[in-house]
């Protein structure tokens, strides 16, 4: 596009449409698509942790530092990719993440020593799959949609987990049958694969196509690009944290991201494993937790678009505690109806704190939420990031992950007390419908 035709799509309003389907929706559709396309490489580390400890010997400590430092670039890199979007769009930021995903998953195959692990797996997956955090979900609902955004953000935040359903299974079952590598190879081509399909489909912005937010009854222009990405994204820092609300979303995040991505996803598998239970059955049951949070998810955006989010995620965390102070008397050889239980129910609570989350990163930051939750979100990494070390350090050290398991129940109730503490911002509403 010219600078020409793209100073007209600013400055000119809406022609009239006809078409009954808002085109926010099919932006929504092909980024949830991208999400699931690059939700393989979320679905990798639980499965490997056994296979490279067998094959190099390397200590579950050291395959969980790999593992941390990927999970800890994942959320650093958030903020920063949310205001590269706001500079170069997003299909462009998108797709360059998605080609270093494949570089980094296809590198691995090659890999002899534990600094490569770190390197390609904790670096280059960590820094690709950061461009690719739910700041990509929060920029594309901040700009294409006025109404439903805890909806999308929902539907949006469940493509990550619809991902895992289709990929874990699948990953499990090579890894099993053939070895990890093709696994690893599996991964990189899943990656390359939305390339394509961003590049042509995902439109920047409503004013590309001449067309309003969804639900706005105004014409909104594109906004020119926001030169010094990272001065912008430090600079929202810096502005944020002189706010009580910041850190206590970043606290209650931090503790979602040590319960879940940090300990069920990455040492589920191996815990399972410990009790005899088969790979396969274990990777299965992360695939069910897929399938629930999916529903999960969605049901929180429709409940945040009604309820107050402060609230909805006191509940949440509460639940989640309990359910983990009970999993050390479910694991075992066979998957019994407990433990069914337990799997639904985690699953429905898995990801359910995101859309209540960015609802008050939005309500309390407005235009720069976005690259607050990001922020928000790196907090929520690095907490994942502890735990998958430590995770691994306890079960070296103790010879099992009760421990672990206890730790993150007791976190998650003082992260239900700190959602509480949380104001309302002053003459606000409790929720950005």
């Amino acid at each position: 596009m010219t600078q020409t035709t793209e100073a007209a799509a600013v400055q000119q309003p809406p022609k009239p449409t006809r078409a009954r389907v808002h085109r926010a929706w099919f932006v929504a559709a092909v980024t949830f698509v991208t999400i699931i396309g690059a939700a393989a490489f979320r679905s990798v580390p639980g499965l490997l942790i056994d296979p490279l400890h067998d094959e190099f010997d390397w200590s579950r400590g050291t395959i969980g530092a790999a593992v941390s430092v990927n999970l800890a670039l994942y959320g650093l890199t958030a903020p920063f990719a949310a205001a590269l979007m706001d500079r170069f769009g997003i299909r462009r930021v998108v797709a360059v993440a998605l080609t270093v995903i494949a570089a980094g998953s296809w590198l691995t195959v090659w890999m002899t020593a534990a600094w490569q692990l770190m390197l390609c797996w904790g670096l280059l997956v960590g820094l690709g799959s950061g461009s690719m955090a739910l700041a990509f979900a929060a920029t594309v609902t901040n700009r294409w949609f006025t109404e439903r955004r805890g909806l999308v953000s929902g539907i949006l935040t469940a493509a990550s987990a619809s991902g895992q359903l289709i990929f874990l299974p699948l990953l499990s079952w090579i890894i099993d049958r053939y070895d990890w590598r093709p696994a690893a190879v599996t991964v990189a081509l899943a990656a390359l694969a939305v390339v394509p399909f961003v590049w042509l489909l995902l439109h920047d912005h409503p004013a590309d196509v001449g067309q309003k937010p969804y639900g706005a009854t105004e014409f909104v222009p594109k906004p020119p690009p926001v030169p010094g990405a990272a001065r912008r994204a430090v600079t929202v820092l810096l502005s944020a944290v002189r706010t009580g609300p910041f850190w206590l979303l970043a606290g209650t995040f931090a503790i979602c991201g040590a319960s879940t991505n940090g300990l069920i996803q990455t040492h589920f598998i191996p815990a399972a494993h410990d009790h005899h239970m088969p790979v396969q059955a274990a990777a299965s049951l992360l695939a069910v937790i897929g399938v629930f949070d999916v529903v999960g998810t969605i049901a929180s955006g429709w409940f945040t678009d009604r309820f107050e989010s402060r609230r909805l995620l006191a509940v949440y965390y509460a639940l989640r505690g309990v359910s983990l102070m009970f999993l050390p008397l479910l694991l075992g050889p066979a998957v019994h109806p407990p433990m069914i239980f337990f799997i639904v129910f985690y699953g429905l609570d898995w990801v359910a704190t995101v859309p209540p989350t960015l609802a008050l990163c939005r309500e309390h930051y407005g235009e720069d939420s976005a690259i607050v939750f990001g922020w928000v979100l790196a907090s929520h990494q690095v907490g994942a990031a502890v735990v998958a070390f430590l995770g691994g350090v306890a079960r070296d050290t103790f010879g099992s992950y009760d421990v672990v398991w206890y730790a993150s129940g007791a976190l998650c109730a003082a992260a239900a007390l700190m959602a509480l503490v949380i104001r309302r911002r002053a003459g606000g509403e409790p929720v950005a419908a």
